[in-house]
């Protein structure tokens, strides 16, 4: 099993490969386009500020690349912001991969969202043995709009998707390197996609 985790400047990429690591696989990281395409299963990561994130992937030309992947890719947290279409942080424009947009909370809310919140409406293998309402760890100030490719669902002040899918390409808000034992199964469920 060949796990490519895509280094590009904004990743929180140890935690990620110690959580693998767990499971008892190496992820290896790479900003090489025929390494990526040649992975049995991509990790999309990204910490930072949205614009400046998509300034990395356009110099790389990974932006290009990343849409055309036929394997399981999974982005987490920013990672999967710039998988929408748009996000309102840096007025960026996404990969376009999931046909919604990301949105700043409103200030009825504390900014950003940080720490244990509950996901519900669980749909796909992505979530099997994990509970209805299981608790993930969050730290974000954006969100991306609740839509049909929407496979978890989180509230922080409105509902948003805090889990997306279409065709090969999964997305979480959350962290799942720092999701304890829920984040773990999710994580292996990920591995076990075919």
């Amino acid at each position: 099993m060949k796990i490519v985790i895509i280094n590009y400047g904004a990743g929180n990429i140890k935690s990620i490969q110690f959580a693998f690591k767990r499971l008892g696989y190496d992820a290896i990281l790479s900003n090489n386009p025929e390494e990526i395409e040649a992975a049995d299963k991509v990790i999309f990561p990204g910490v930072g500020e949205a614009s400046s994130a998509m300034s990395m992937l356009r110099t790389s030309g990974l932006d290009t690349l990343i849409p055309t992947l036929k394997q399981p890719v999974l982005g987490i947290c920013l990672g999967m912001q710039l998988m929408c279409n748009s996000s309102e942080e840096g007025n960026t424009i996404g990969l376009g991969i999931f046909n919604t947009e990301v949105k700043r909370f409103n200030n009825t809310v504390k900014v950003p969202q940080m720490g244990w919140n509950t996901i519900t409406n669980l749909k796909t293998d992505l979530f099997n043995g994990v509970k209805n309402r299981e608790f993930m760890y969050c730290v974000h100030s954006f969100y991306a709009e609740n839509c049909n490719q929407s496979i978890a669902v989180t509230n922080y002040g409105l509902d948003y998707a805090s889990a997306l899918q279409r065709d090969n390409f999964y997305g979480v808000q959350f962290h799942p390197e720092k999701s304890s034992t829920a984040g773990e199964q999710l994580l292996k469920n990920f591995i076990e996609l075919k």
